[in-house]
């Protein structure tokens, strides 16, 4: 039997069939898993819509996350077709393009770094508040993180915070939703992909050449790879695993490779 048969899971944050997300549902899909779609704006309403259809899902709804209102309202449309689901992957973040260049201190604004912590931080509690009682009993909330959460990466800048956040909010969410309903939150802390969000990142090519070089894998990971973690972290395989940061990202964070210095 497939690892997810039988279990509902909503995956928000899929733009494009190179994109994370998008390999995090192919992944789930070919496990057994129902999957729900959400959108950001209407622009991708339609190429959500067909990207959908690649997982047998008819389920795709609005969803923007910068009000509580417009939350709320994703849940009341997804009643309509899942009365219960089994856990959601969290695959949304967003920080102005002017955020991600130059000098930390000299580009963060006060705006920008509030928007940054709101949509990639506040998202993961807000939806989760917000269908808390149409989730099942062990359910799995995963969310996606990386490295500059805990380390200071050159144009990462105020993301790297709002991460920071973001990886506590699911220790918390953790700790809270774990004795209501035995619901587990998890995070994927992914080495760089490229796709289209990174390539809103100064340098990002070299990104990827420096975990190629320096971690132990020596080589940058796929998204079928992150697909695969969270397919564990929503199957009952890992139903001992709750307020985890999981690593897929070739073992960079844990090397040091003075060698390769040039």
């Amino acid at each position: 039997m497939a690892l997810l048969s039988n279990k509902r899971i909503l995956v928000t944050g899929v733009a494009n069939n190179k994109s994370i997300a998008y390999g995090i549902a192919q992944a789930l899909h070919r496990e057994g898993a129902e999957l729900a779609f959400t959108y950001h704006t209407d622009k991708l309403k339609l190429r959500v819509q067909n990207l959908s259809k690649n997982f047998d899902s008819n389920i795709v709804l609005p969803c923007d996350v910068s009000e509580d209102s417009y939350i709320d309202k994703l849940f009341v449309e997804l009643r309509k077709k899942w009365s219960t689901f089994d856990g959601f992957i969290h695959a949304i973040a967003f920080a102005p393009t002017d955020q991600l260049k130059g000098d930390y201190v000299d580009t963060v604004t006060r705006e920008g770094f509030t928007l940054s912590h709101v949509i990639s931080s506040y998202s993961f509690v807000g939806i989760a508040k917000a269908c808390e009682k149409m989730l099942n009993n062990s359910a799995s909330l995963v969310t996606l993180t990386y490295l500059g959460a805990m380390r200071a990466t050159p144009y990462y800048n105020v993301m790297g915070l709002a991460k920071a956040s973001l990886e506590a909010n699911t220790r918390y969410m953790a700790n809270t939703m774990g004795p209501k309903k035995g619901i587990r939150v998890n995070a994927i802390s992914c080495g760089p992909v490229r796709t289209l969000a990174s390539s809103g990142i100064k340098n990002f090519k070299k990104m990827l050449l420096c975990y190629q070089r320096q971690s132990p894998m020596r080589r940058n990971i796929s998204i079928d790879e992150i697909g695969n973690v969270a397919v564990f972290l929503c199957s009952d395989l890992s139903s001992g695993i709750t307020g985890e940061i999981i690593y897929v990202d070739g073992g960079f964070n844990i090397a040091s490779n003075i060698d390769d210095v040039e």
